[in-house]
């Protein structure tokens, strides 16, 4: 598999920029392995897809409002620092990417907030756009981190060309998310409401809760041609006994086993046992999974509509086979379908 085999033309208008009114009312493309079938559905009717023992496996990683704006000390040059992770709590060491990053060195200081009530000093360049910055701030930690919440904005991913407003708060953030962390959502469930997986919980359908803290080397461009020479970012995963526990039961009894995202599916295949059974997991992973590849939890998975040539349509076509979901991603530009983060989804059984 080549990194051109990944490309096609997607329409400039069918990349979404605001979410559906309802979370579970955007569109729902359901592919059929077995039956090599593709059916058009809202996201509401998965719920037909699952019986009473199905496992669905969530993400409950939370986004944090990573996106700053600051001013360079002397020319007050408008400078944006997107917070990628935190180093040491103790010392405010925080990883950062910068932009522009030509006009930022070593030792410049950066000022936030109307009253410039924050300052960090730059103090490492750790790549062309990455830098490390020591927040210099004298209160406590928690005031310290109420601070850049208060500051930082919700960090929308670049396709969505336009500025925060108060609908992304609430809407790009899944309903189940609880352990902050991530610098992007984990868009395939953004689709889940409250009554859904209400109606679900009562038809029996059990949910388990994994956490893979999302940075931006999911959506890094991959710049080789030969896919086994990409490498992914490492990202923060945990996988909880009880987790584990409840998939390797479903498993044994055949049951339906549902990855919600291409993240989940990164985090459980990070923790295989020779068995082909999923083992409680806390750590990190680089996991990058792309055609062919042999898959040893999931049975199904949901997904958006993703971007030419990003890892995650690699992964999609991997789970429901390259030349299905191509054909697929065909059909959905046909009939419009809407891509990306705030996107249509698709169910592959």
């Amino acid at each position: 598999m080549k990194l051109s085999h990944f490309e096609f033309e997607l329409p400039e208008e069918l990349l979404a920029q605001y979410p559906t009114d309802h979370r579970d009312e955007s569109r729902l493309m359901v592919l059929n392995r077995k039956e090599g079938t593709i059916e058009h559905k809202l996201f509401k009717d998965v719920i037909n897809y699952f019986d009473e023992g199905d496992v669905i496996m969530l993400n409950n990683t939370k986004v944090f409002p990573a996106r700053m704006f600051g001013n360079k000390e002397k020319t007050g040059a408008r400078i944006e620092v997107f917070l990628l992770r935190e180093l040491n709590a103790e010392n405010r060491l925080w990883d950062v990417l910068v932009d522009p990053a030509r006009k930022i060195r070593i030792g410049n200081k950066l000022f936030f907030g109307e009253d410039d009530s924050l300052v960090a000093e730059v103090i490492d360049n750790t790549t062309s756009r990455g830098r490390t910055l020591r927040f210099l701030f004298s209160g406590s930690y928690e005031e310290f981190r109420a601070k850049l919440l208060e500051l930082g904005q919700t960090p929308l991913p670049k396709a969505i060309n336009r500025e925060v407003e108060e609908i992304d708060k609430d809407r790009y953030q899944t309903i189940y998310a609880k352990h902050e962390g991530a610098v992007a959502a984990p868009t395939a469930g953004l689709h889940f409401s409250k009554h859904l997986i209400k109606r679900l919980e009562i038809k029996g359908v059990e949910f388990a809760e994994t956490t893979l803290h999302v940075g931006l080397g999911t959506f890094s461009p991959v710049e080789v041609e030969d896919l086994s020479k990409h490498k992914m970012d490492s990202e923060q995963i945990i996988i909880p006994e009880a987790s584990a526990n409840k998939i390797n039961k479903a498993k044994t009894e055949k049951r339906r086993v549902c990855s919600v995202g291409t993240t989940v599916m990164r985090t459980v295949e990070s923790s295989v046992s020779s068995k082909n059974e999923l083992n409680a997991f806390e750590g990190w992973t680089n996991k990058f999974i792309f055609p062919p590849y042999e898959f040893s939890i999931a049975t199904s998975m949901i997904t958006n509509l993703h971007t030419p040539k990003s890892t995650l349509l690699m992964q999609a076509a991997a789970f429901g086979g390259y030349d299905f979901v191509m054909e697929a991603y065909k059909e959905a530009i046909k009939e419009k379908y809407r891509f990306s983060t705030y996107g249509d989804a698709m169910l592959i059984i």
